[in-house]
């Protein structure tokens, strides 16, 4: 699933320097390593007003390194503490549980040279908010290498954190307002240091020297110094067991691939299924400028994807469970199989991704709304009605294909930056399906009119979170969107 970072030509260009980024050289300096363990009062711009919050930092990072090696802090986990009643809701919307993505400004210095380094950290799973008492988060995750330039100590400091608490209702539902964002300042009083690594000898032989980044001015402005430390790309973290395989071709300039999950409620069962982790093959279209509107800029693209499960374009098989007669409970594998869109007379693809980038003249704010459709068929199979199998044939599905539409929205203004679903960062997708009748269903007996009633005919909302894509032609490694493998780094979370 797709969309596109392109709110304006510098934003293209960044994106696509982005993909460029190049690999770690050069291995971490062989050494013992220290533990980085300090609590810090910060002070937070809750709804309410500002609040004290308290944030343990813990992780581990190397006592020394030589100049031109990655430094990779690792085991990095925020503990942050919010302080009683910090979260409320109206109350027909109480907030019952809470999950949180933080972030923890690292400056970075060495030599009088300075960087900023982002650690990100989220929380496994929702907490449940205590009715009295402070509420304790755990957040961790992969965070971004250190490559000093030269000899001389390399310092590590905490500067400012933010944070985006996600809260929802006891039933599961989204709270008024669904989340919180956090503004926090660090205590005046409090000693922001974090680790010293001693940078000594001279600089790796197989390490290249340092190259501007996509952030980095142009080249008749002021650069940083050759020996300013270098701040990387998150790390690579395990994949998700559940995580299907999702391998780009390197040698497709056009190619990118991008994880992608979430979840469809079926609205006779006034439940949700969820989408199984799923893998895109996209192929980029060209793109096509418009300038009819007056003040504005349109840039159209048209492009391609298919889902690639072991070589079939389809979701990975996943277990769903219904009510039959209104109340049997029902068991199920459901293979969800995509019917790929034709190949047209020259050998081209009829695309089913449509993007219109509209881009205002006047202050190069932009709106991009990009469309997904696909056609899909439903089988079932593998059913047990209330524990007991239920010989439902090699050929129960729906008796036609239906229509997924998916629609994301990106803005951009240079105020606020990127906000919403793009290509480049991926997303958040919605639309809504309606299944057919099935057919086929039943060896001894007719079993369609069963499935068609417990499931088809009512459409059923439906959002899909996809994740930065890879292009894999564009390099692999540290610093890329890619792993090594030529795999997505970014591997989403189902939403509601």
């Amino acid at each position: 699933m797709t969309g596109a970072r392109r709110h304006t030509a510098r934003g293209a260009a960044l994106a696509t320097a982005v993909l460029l980024g190049g690999m770690i050289p050069g291995a971490q300096a062989a050494s013992g390593v220290q533990e980085i363990d300090v609590e810090l009062a910060y002070t937070c711009d809750f709804p309410q007003g500002e609040q004290p919050v308290k944030v343990g930092i813990t992780a581990t990072i190397p006592e020394s390194a030589l100049p031109g090696q990655a430094i990779q802090p690792e085991d990095v986990v925020l503990d942050v503490t919010l302080p009683e009643g910090a979260l409320t809701g109206s109350a027909d919307s109480a907030a019952a549980t809470v999950s949180a993505e933080m972030r923890l400004a690292v400056d970075v210095a060495q030599k009088g040279q300075e960087a900023r380094a982002e650690w990100i950290g989220t929380t496994a799973d929702a907490s449940p908010i205590p009715s009295e008492g402070e509420l304790p988060l755990s957040t961790s995750g992969g965070v971004p290498y250190v490559r000093p330039g030269a000899p001389g100590d390399l310092s590590l400091t905490a500067a400012g954190l933010t944070g985006v608490l996600t809260t929802r209702t006891a039933d599961g539902a989204p709270t008024e307002p669904a989340t919180t964002d956090l503004a926090c300042v660090l205590d005046a009083d409090q000693d922001p240091a974090l680790a010293t690594v001693d940078v000594a000898g001279e600089p790796e032989s197989s390490a290249p020297a340092p190259s501007p980044s996509a952030d980095w001015p142009g080249e008749d402005e002021e650069k940083p110094a050759a020996d300013a430390p270098e701040v990387g790309a998150r790390a690579e973290e395990p994949r998700p067991a559940d995580a299907p395989p999702c391998v780009g071709d390197p040698d497709d300039q056009l190619n990118m691939v991008a994880y992608v999950t979430g979840y469809a409620n079926v609205a006779k069962l006034n439940g949700a299924s969820r989408f199984p982790l799923a893998c895109g093959q996209i192929t980029q279209g060209p793109s096509r400028l418009d300038l009819t509107e007056p003040g504005f800029m349109h840039v159209y693209q048209d492009s391609t994807v298919d889902l690639d499960y072991q070589g079939k374009t389809q979701l990975p098989p996943s277990q769903g469970t219904f009510l039959t007669f209104g109340f049997m409970p029902t068991t199920a594998t459901l293979e969800m199989t995509q019917i790929p869109t034709e190949t047209r007379a020259d050998g081209t693809r009829a695309p089913n991704i449509k993007s219109d980038l509209a881009i205002n003249l006047a202050d190069f704010s932009s709106r991009n709304v990009t469309a997904i459709t696909l056609e899909l068929m439903l089988r079932l199979r593998d059913v047990e009605v209330n524990g007991v199998p239920l010989d439902v044939g090699d050929n129960c599905r729906t008796s036609r294909p239906f229509t997924l539409t998916l629609n994301g929205l990106g803005t951009f203004t240079p105020a606020e930056g990127s906000k919403g679903y793009t290509l480049a960062t991926g997303g958040e997708l919605t639309g809504s399906v309606t299944l057919p009748p099935f057919s086929g269903c039943g060896v001894d007996e007719d079993l369609d009119n069963l499935f068609t009633a417990s499931l088809s005919g009512v459409p059923g909302y439906v959002k899909q979170v996809q994740g930065a894509p890879c292009a894999a032609a564009q390099g692999s490694g540290s610093g890329t969107p890619c792993t090594t493998g030529y795999e997505p780094v970014d591997v989403p979370k189902a939403a509601r």
